[in-house]
């Protein structure tokens, strides 16, 4: 205890140390503290969405709820809310939910034509990136740790110690192992004390705060390793501090960037919006072609309807909304396609992680905080079968002829929000464990041969 004492005042005497885990704490803060406000504020927006939705729909109830009412009006002109709340942990990785909706109304219309009609990102906003615990995590928290350890060893030989310290009675190596642990220790106190803080205040699981933290020590463990790799070398701190800064640049910036160019072009994904304009399309064209290339389709696939009245006049709600239906089918396949590649890119995406710590790292906090592409998937699922069942509440309304009165309108669906996920990914997490491993293994054999 003496001996870690003395060690922990040589390492705060460094004003460069000092000022460097000061400033990740700070910065670690700041993030937090971004964080939960930009969860709060999107709670705030869909507690307000959802005040304004309960008096559109008393609006609508009240015009088109009469004795005879169509259904077809009723169904058209009400708006359903759909919503996602942030997980508790989504402070700590705020991942796609700064760029995607979280909040939708739907209507019993067609689906594709809605589910991406907000899919408009400027790019060059959305590039950076939020400023969040992840954010710092991944890109600050190794800087940190290279000012710490790129003069480990090299700045007690560049004093004239080295030979004095390795003639002391312990075992090869033993020093700068224990050294680099405490810098380790420094380093993830300084970045996780704020992340604690902000956990408590958001009331977030055990189990998540838990597997996270696991994450940023896995992390922050391998870049001290990798900086006792490179201490170990023999060479100068000026040499060491640009090595490491080299290894930041390949593996924090160079491989992802590169990873997400080369995937982008090996799994093209199409853009929601273009799954809209389709089905608008499939839509438009329906008021052109005669009836029955509706209709029999339709009730091929709905036979429960084939005995129903049939459809007459200029207009009909029936054929209306068969229509909106038929465009939704019309794009299946495509929308198919465009989630198959989603998936696909995610799961390479995972696989990056075992050339880049830091995009495995990403992809572990995302999938805890649920926030990532899978979580926005999971959200359109949910809405998915939301309209799914609003469709199964209107069609007997519309097919039927029945009136649709007031009381209809307590009886509409309620839309159930999505569980969250609680999984881990595999590969990822695997992935950081091996390097990790290896990062500290090649640490101990190359502190055990440091010489004076």
């Amino acid at each position: 205890m003496i001996r870690l004492r003395h060690e922990l005042r040589l390492l705060l005497r460094s004003k460069v140390s000092a000022a460097a885990l000061v400033l990740l704490m700070v910065l670690s803060l700041v993030s937090v503290w971004a964080g939960l406000t930009a969860t709060a504020r999107q709670n705030a927006i869909i507690d307000r969405v959802a005040v304004a939705q309960g008096r559109d729909l008393a609006a609508v109830a009240k015009q088109y709820g009469k004795p005879d009412g169509e259904a077809g009006y009723a169904a058209y002109y009400t708006f359903h809310l759909t919503s996602d709340r942030p997980s508790s942990l989504a402070f700590a990785a705020l991942g796609q939910r700064d760029i995607q909706p979280y909040v939708l109304r739907v209507r019993a219309l067609g689906l594709q034509a809605q589910l991406y009609e907000t899919e408009t990102v400027n790019p060059e906003l959305a590039l950076p990136g939020p400023f969040d615990f992840a954010f710092v995590l991944i890109y600050l928290a190794p800087l940190a740790v290279i000012v710490l350890m790129h003069d480990l060893v090299s700045g007690e030989r560049e004093a004239g110690r080295l030979r004095l310290l390795s003639a002391l009675p312990a075992a090869p190596g033993a020093l700068w192992l224990q050294r680099s642990a405490l810098r380790l220790a420094l380093v993830l106190l300084a970045l996780l004390a704020p992340f604690w803080a902000g956990a408590v205040v958001a009331q977030a699981p055990v189990a998540g705060v838990a597997t996270l933290c696991l994450v940023a020590v896995l992390y922050v463990a391998f870049w001290t390793g990798l900086g006792l790799v490179v201490g170990a070398w023999g060479r100068r701190s000026a040499f060491n501090a640009a090595a490491l800064v080299g290894c930041w640049i390949v593996l924090v910036l160079l491989v992802p960037a590169l990873g997400n160019a080369v995937l982008s072009r090996a799994v093209p994904v199409g853009r929601g919006v273009d799954l809209t304009l389709a089905q608008r399309e499939a839509v438009h064209h329906a008021w052109d072609i005669p009836r029955e290339a509706i209709m029999d389709p339709f009730v091929a696939k709905h036979p429960e309807w084939k005995g129903t009245p049939p459809v007459g006049g200029s207009f009909h709600w029936k054929w209306y909304y068969a229509m909106h239906e038929m465009g939704d089918d019309s794009v299946a396949g495509q929308v198919a396609a465009y989630r198959a590649s989603l998936a696909t890119r995610q799961a390479w995406t995972e696989r990056l992680g075992w050339l880049s710590p830091a995009a495995g790292a990403q992809s572990l906090v995302h999938r805890i905080a649920d926030s990532d592409l899978p979580a926005h998937l999971a959200y359109q699922d949910s809405i998915t079968a939301f309209h799914r069942r609003l469709r199964d509440f209107y069609y007997p309304y519309l097919f039927n002829e029945r009136f649709f009165q007031r009381a209809d309108f307590d009886r509409l669906p309620v839309y159930a929000p999505r569980a969250p996920s609680e999984s881990t990914p595999v590969v990822p997490l695997l992935a950081l464990l091996v390097l990790t491993a290896a990062a500290w293994a090649g640490a101990a054999a190359n502190a055990c041969r440091t010489r004076g």
